[in-house]
């Protein structure tokens, strides 16, 4: 198995130059339509997804759970604004590490004090605080990356010369897999803490 691994730590660096979030100013100031809204998010975040061609960004299926588990503020005559818009970001971006439950708790709190509000402090101002802070970390996560590329590269140097290549990719993928699941961890005590002062953000179960 020969694996470039220099043309594939190039790759990953391109890919986060490559990575820009939906300025509210890109969202139409109209409501939409469902179909109009899966069509937005697909040409907007397609991109991010793990297969382009094939991936879909968010459903019709997808968009009609969110609002019955609470998770998105229900549609005006069956029309969403751009706040539902920014909302279903949010939650694009947290189903990947997150439960339906986990995001609902997060979320609620912010739907129901900042979702359609006459104050100048609502959903979107809270959306662009949060994005503006997390393009500040591009860079620092570009150089963590690769820390993480150069100590696996020399990581089993001992190792049976036809497996060495995989062996060093393995780890690689390792430092990342154990950054990430300390971070998940992270995020869902942050959660459960979240629930557990907030009772009225606790999910329904049923």
């Amino acid at each position: 198995m020969h694996i470039d691994t220099n043309d594939l730590l190039n790759s990953i660096m391109e890919s986060f130059d490559r990575i820009d979030y939906v300025k509210p100013a890109d969202i139409p100031n109209i409501d939409l339509y469902m179909d109009q809204v899966t069509t937005f998010m697909d040409k907007k975040l397609r991109k991010s997804t793990r297969y382009p061609d094939e991936d879909k960004v968010m459903t019709k299926t997808m968009i009609n759970n969110y609002a019955k588990n609470d998770l998105l503020p229900p549609p005006v005559k069956k029309k969403y604004s751009k706040e539902h818009i920014l909302v279903l970001i949010f939650i694009y971006y947290y189903k990947g590490i997150l439960s339906i439950s986990d995001i609902q708790t997060v979320l609620q709190p912010i739907t129901t004090h900042f979702f359609n509000t006459e104050d100048d402090f609502n959903i979107e101002a809270i959306y662009k605080e949060v994005f503006a802070l997390e393009k500040e970390q591009i860079e620092s996560l570009k150089k963590d990356v690769v820390d993480k590329y150069q100590q696996s590269m020399g990581t089993f140097e001992e190792a049976p010369e036809e497996y060495r290549e995989f062996l060093k990719l393995f780890s690689f993928i390792c430092f990342l897999s154990f950054d990430v699941y300390m971070k998940k961890m992270l995020i869902e005590k942050l959660v459960d803490e979240i629930r557990e002062k907030a009772p009225d953000a606790k999910p329904d179960k049923k």
